[in-house]
C-alpha cells in the first residue's frame, strides 16, 4: 500500500495512540481457534487511523501451524488466478478482523469464533516486514468467510470496507 492510500498502522507506528481503558491490550497473548488449538500469539493491532478503532488483529503464526502437512506450500489453489502459491521466508503472519474473536481477560486469551485450524493454515500469509494492501484483505475475509451472505460489498476501497460485523469490536 503506497503511504498515500495507506489507512492502516500498527499501533506501535502511533505514538499518540493508545487502547482504551475498557479494552484489554491483547499483544502477546495466545489465540487459539473455535477447537482451542494454538493458532500463535498476537503480535500487534492494526488499527484504521481514519476510524480510530482497531480492525485487525496480527498474528505471528505458530510453528507448529506454519509446518503442518506442506511445509511452507499452500495446498489450496489461489481464487483468482488458480496458481499454487508457495511462501517466502518471513510469511509468518496473518490477520484476524477484531469482531471474530472473544476476548478472555482471565486466562490472557484470544478465541476465533468459528474459524478452524484448517482454515487458518490454509490462509494466506504475509511477512511482517511488508504492509498488506486490499487485496489481501478480502482474499483473507474470503478464506475466513467463504459464503458472505450480507449483501456486503467488498468491492469498496474506502473505510465502508470496515462497516460489516467481522470488524465489530464491541
Amino acid at each position: 500500500m503506497g503511504n498515500k492510500e495507506r489507512n492502516l498502522y500498527r499501533l506501535d507506528e502511533l505514538s499518540d495512540y493508545k487502547i482504551a481503558s475498557n479494552y484489554s491490550d491483547v499483544r502477546g497473548w495466545k489465540i487459539v481457534d473455535s477447537d482451542n488449538r494454538t493458532i500463535g500469539k498476537i503480535d500487534n493491532l492494526w488499527v484504521n487511523k481514519d476510524m480510530q478503532r482497531v480492525v485487525y488483529l496480527d498474528v505471528n503464526l505458530d510453528k507448529g501451524l506454519i509446518e503442518d502437512k506442506h511445509k511452507e506450500v499452500h495446498d489450496a489453489l489461489e481464487y483468482d488466478n488458480g496458481k499454487e502459491f508457495i511462501y517466502k521466508d518471513g510469511d509468518s503472519h496473518i490477520i484476524i478482523p477484531i469482531g471474530s474473536v472473544n476476548i478472555n481477560k482471565d486466562t490472557k486469551t484470544v478465541m476465533a469464533n468459528g474459524i478452524g485450524y484448517e482454515t487458518f493454515r490454509k490462509t494466506s500469509r504475509y511477512n511482517r516486514q511488508n504492509d498488506f494492501d486490499r487485496e489481501y484483505e478480502r482474499s483473507v475475509l474470503k478464506s475466513y468467510y467463504p459464503v458472505d451472505e450480507s449483501g456486503f460489498n467488498s468491492d469498496s476501497d474506502d473505510d465502508s470496507f470496515y462497516n460489516r460485523r467481522e470488524f465489530d469490536g464491541r
